[in-house]
């Protein structure tokens, strides 16, 4: 599914229009993005977990040369499943 539908597919359920999904639709994005730039986190019961991740420095390779590479640290987004998503996924069980 892509943005276009998940906006057609919300204003369906909720009765709204187009511009109004679209609009909430935004507005959740950059709620949660700004609350993961901030170092926060995001838990929605049930449906899980969204929150930045450390990653520490490695070193990589280049798949044509071999060459080894430095790989910096990094911030990276995560999410984890909650136990309703799970239990939804795989036919009801928890």
């Amino acid at each position: 599914m892509n943005r276009k539908e998940l906006i057609a597919l919300l204003a369906a359920r909720t009765g709204s229009t187009k511009v109004e999904a679209d609009r909430n639709v935004l507005a959740l994005i950059e709620i949660i993005s700004d609350t993961l730039e901030e170092g926060g986190k995001i838990n929605l019961n049930g449906f899980g977990i969204f929150e930045v991740r450390e990653r520490a420095p490695r070193v990589g390779r280049n798949p044509r040369t071999g060459e080894t590479l430095k790989i910096k640290a990094a911030r990276v987004p995560s999410f984890k499943a909650g136990v309703t998503l799970k239990a939804a996924l795989n036919g009801g069980m928890k």
